[in-house]
């Protein structure tokens, strides 16, 4: 059987490496890698917002029915089996450790935009929880499909 969401896990891997790679290139050579890095950077933010906004929108439509917290959507805190949150909150711990290592090695530079990388880590686990997360009926009144 396979992971679901193995797509979305692998996805955070591979972009967390790219990250590494040019943030640690241009920390040990900025007038090669300053450019890359910062591109890799500010691309990571935007497909993290945009993760992050997709895993809002499915969360908001399964609200009908389930209680879903900030905590189990973008920690997977009783959302998401062990082995995913390790995986997926672990890519984020990679990307927060690098960009703040860099950005302190050469502080006032395009580095500095590497520390919003992490944004992508949070996204992509709320699209995971959102797709393939467990979260608690809703029950009582006012939930969906009862009547008042």
């Amino acid at each position: 059987m396979t992971n679901p969401g193995k797509v979305i896990i692998d996805t955070s891997w591979v972009l967390t490496a790219s990250f590494v790679v040019t943030a640690t290139a241009a920390a040990a050579n900025p007038s090669w890698f300053a450019w890359p890095a910062l591109i890799v950077a500010l691309g990571l933010f935007g497909i993290g917002s945009v993760t992050m906004l997709w895993g809002f929108w499915g969360a908001v439509q399964r609200s009908r029915h389930e209680v879903i917290s900030v905590a189990g959507l973008y920690f997977g805190a009783g959302s998401a089996p062990r082995d995913v949150r390790v995986q997926l909150l672990g890519a984020t711990v990679v990307q927060l450790v690098v960009s703040i290592t860099t950005a302190l090695i050469r502080p006032f530079t395009s580095l500095a935009f590497g520390t919003l990388v992490p944004i992508c880590g949070l996204g992509l686990m709320g699209l995971w929880a959102a797709r393939h997360g467990t979260f608690p009926r809703r029950h009582g009144p006012g939930a969906a499909g009862t009547s008042n």
